[in-house]
């Protein structure tokens, strides 16, 4: 039941992986950073990570959370969320990816009306960061690795065992969640909706020359009210995510064409192949060259091609 997980998403951010099976929506992923690229996304389904070794930052929202070995956390529905590791040495994570219904089973019952749908509603509670020196965070941790043990060896029963073990999770979740305003609701909800589609406007046209009044026009908001949303929502400016994005998808090219790095460089948006390397080489720790063959020599930016 244990597979390695990548990110696909369709041009509103929204996962297209399915997680589990129609009888089964649970599944659990060994995730490697650097190697697995876990940009902002979002899906229906919670979400749980233990972190195995190594550092990672795992942004939920305008949150940010910065984890070490043996910390946890959990990401709930609908929230944009991304991870990276922290430093240049790798990171593993165990994470847990279920639909509620693996819980509830239906929405007409109590254990949806009590405990799941006031957690997946509460905008004050985008997730958690777990740490083992508080009590009930311990309890979700233990919970986290003992229902990943039963995915891993998948003896009888296991279905079973995994779903009480998230009953478990979501009862405490579900009773340490913050309080939430009706005024902290409606602020949430707008500009959750308006970075969505600021989102999808990027990631459908980042091949492209794009300002901040571009962006700003797809939800006809100022540039000031902009830069705002993004910082409120996912802590970050437009042109930075832009920027972010646009080497993703360089990174990725790199891996999966033969292309030449100047027509991929292009084709993500950047004009000049000098700016190209040396933000690549800022966020990647090597050159684009070095990024597509680990053991290839240095090589000054002329000649990359």
């Amino acid at each position: 039941m244990i597979s390695s997980c990548s990110v696909q998403t369709n041009l509103q951010g929204e996962e297209l992986r399915k997680h589990g099976t129609h009888l089964f929506p649970v599944a659990c992923y060994l995730d490697i950073l650097p190697g697995d690229e876990f940009p902002w996304h979002w899906h229906n389904e919670l979400e749980f990570g233990l972190v195995v070794s190594g550092a990672v930052t795992v942004n939920a929202g305008s949150v940010k959370y910065q984890l070490k070995a043996g910390d946890a956390f959990f990401i709930n529905s609908n929230i944009l969320h991304a991870a990276s590791a922290m430093d240049e040495g790798m990171c593993e994570i165990h994470s847990v990816v279920c639909h509620p219904r693996a819980i509830s089973g239906s929405m007409d019952n109590i254990i949806w009306q009590k405990y799941l749908k006031p957690l997946m509603e509460n905008q004050a509670c985008p997730g958690f960061h777990f740490i083992p020196d508080v009590t009930w965070h311990r309890q979700v941790m233990d919970s986290v690795v003992s229902l990943w043990h039963s995915a891993e060896q998948e003896e009888y029963g296991y279905e079973l065992h995994i779903r009480n073990a998230l009953s478990v999770i979501i009862g405490l979740l579900a009773e340490h969640q913050p309080a939430m305003t009706r005024k902290s609701f409606g602020k949430a909800q707008r500009d959750n909706a308006r970075i969505k589609e600021m989102l999808t406007y990027i990631q459908a046209n980042y091949d492209k020359e794009l300002t901040i009044d571009d962006i700003a026009a797809v939800c006809a908001i100022s540039t000031s009210e902009c830069m705002r949303c993004f910082r409120a929502t996912i802590n970050t400016t437009p042109i930075a995510y832009l920027k972010s994005y646009r080497l993703q998808q360089a990174a990725m090219k790199l891996q999966s064409t033969e292309d030449k790095i100047s027509m991929i460089a292009e084709s993500c948006g950047f004009q000049e192949m000098s700016y190209f390397a040396k933000s690549f080489r800022e966020v990647y720790g090597c050159t684009p060259s070095q990024y597509r063959k680990p053991d290839a020599k240095e090589m000054d930016t002329n000649k990359e091609d």
